[in-house]
């Protein structure tokens, strides 16, 4: 790798970011951490995330840097030291289920191709390797073959603003993972949202059109400042912003549950066949459920599987209370889980245009894992297996994302 004009720095925050398919795995596991330093951040991560029954083997950023990372295992403590390796070389790590790249990729693309061919080699079949490259607009080798194989092989991008400078965390799968492994993972950190406080957090979305409304606030207030004009953008930013709330859940521990998608009225529960999911599970119970512009609009995954398909479908723009809108304009992510085919439909509405999606296909979602949203009073929609679950509630209930159980599994899992 080529150091960069401006070095590039792996903050706390980035640190999380790359370690995050280490901390949302429930283990056991086993980590490879690539090119780190003693005391940093991805380091910290990447230990903190440790389980009594995980390994972490640790090589050095230089051949130099192996005795001050073991010192500094050791100084974690016994428990640490007994699941952390500290070796030499890559040629003397074994393969493991997460590598984590520690340092950012910033050289030609020849250099970052042979660097992502050797760490694949190292990484267990249905693994994670975690990348980071700087997030820039201008032509870089590094980032345009790290673009190139994540289109490929990519299971989940971030993008970092608060790092020095901003980086994107890249996860790539070069082997498919079985949706069983769905099941002991845990909904995985995104730095897509911006914290307030212990337990809300507004998405980038929220900052951005909040930040576009001051904008136009402080533009109007430069161009007229005798007139008031400038407070009708600058009191929408916070209403903007809260309409972007991304509140904490508690997914419940009842594995036979399926969650809620979203938050918002009950709409239909209904049967119904539809053979674009496949002519394997024709007959699913649909469940409906309308989101008004004062619901939270963050939309998760209601079970726990891998993402086989996304597509969307034209339609029109009909309210999302109308039956009309079931011909609307919708996206559909598809999971294959252990209990047949679930799939997630993100409607449009009246009001909402705009649908955010963050779950490519073949990553693996955990049951409440945050998938996407959609922008404004709009409509989600969950299709299940109608022959292996029962309906938990009704037309007029309400349902909060995550935390509302509205179906029961009527077989165990396998």
């Amino acid at each position: 790798m080529t150091p960069s004009n401006r070095p590039v720095q792996i903050g706390e925050r980035a640190g999380r970011v790359l370690a995050a398919e280490l901390t949302r795995h429930s283990g056991p596991k086993s980590g490879l951490l690539v090119g780190a330093l003693a005391g940093s951040p991805a380091l910290t991560a990447a230990i903190d995330a440790l389980l009594p029954q995980d390994t972490l083997t640790v090589v050095g950023a230089s051949p130099g840097a192996a005795a001050a990372l073991r010192e500094h295992v050791e100084r974690q403590g016994r428990w640490v030291a007994e699941r952390t390796t500290v070796v030499e070389a890559l040629g003397a790590a074994d393969p493991a289920d997460v590598v984590i790249l520690a340092e950012p990729l910033t050289g030609t693309a020849e250099e970052t191709r042979s660097m992502l061919a050797d760490l694949t080699k190292l990484v267990k079949s249905g693994g994670v390797l975690s990348v980071v490259v700087p997030a820039t607009t201008l032509p870089s080798g590094a980032a345009d073959e790290v673009e190139r194989q994540a289109a490929l092989y990519g299971v989940g991008s971030d993008l970092v603003l608060r790092n020095i400078p901003p980086v994107r965390v890249h996860r790539l799968r070069h082997s498919p993972a079985s949706p069983a492994a769905a099941t002991r993972l845990q909904p995985a950190y995104r730095p897509s949202s911006v914290s307030l406080t212990r337990g809300m957090s507004i998405d980038s979305n929220g900052v951005a059109a909040a930040g576009i409304a001051l904008g136009l606030a402080a533009i109007a207030k430069a161009a007229r400042p005798k007139s008031k004009l400038w407070l009708v953008p600058a009191l929408a930013a916070a209403p903007v912003a809260a309409f972007f709330r991304d509140p904490q859940r508690e997914v419940p521990d009842d594995e036979s549950v399926v969650v809620a998608a979203s938050d918002g009225k009950v709409l239909g529960v209904e049967r119904l066949t539809d053979e674009r999911f496949g002519p394997a599970n024709p007959a699913y119970l649909r469940i409906s459920v309308f989101l008004s512009v004062l619901d939270v609009h963050v939309n998760r995954s209601p079970v726990a599987g891998k993402v086989v398909d996304y597509f969307v479908e034209d339609g029109g723009y009909a309210a999302a209370m109308k039956a009309a809108a079931e011909h609307n304009v919708a996206a559909y992510t598809v999971l294959e889980t252990a209990h047949g085919t679930v799939v997630v439909a993100q409607r449009t509405g009246l009001v909402a245009r705009r649908i955010v999606q963050r779950a490519p296909v073949g990553s693996l979602l955990a049951r409440g894992e945050r998938l996407g949203l959609i922008r404004f009073g709009s409509r989600t929609d969950v299709y299940l297996p109608a022959d292996r679950v029962t309906p938990l509630v009704a037309p007029g209930d309400r349902v909060a994302g995550a935390a509302t159980p509205i179906a029961r599994w009527s077989e165990p899992t396998s």
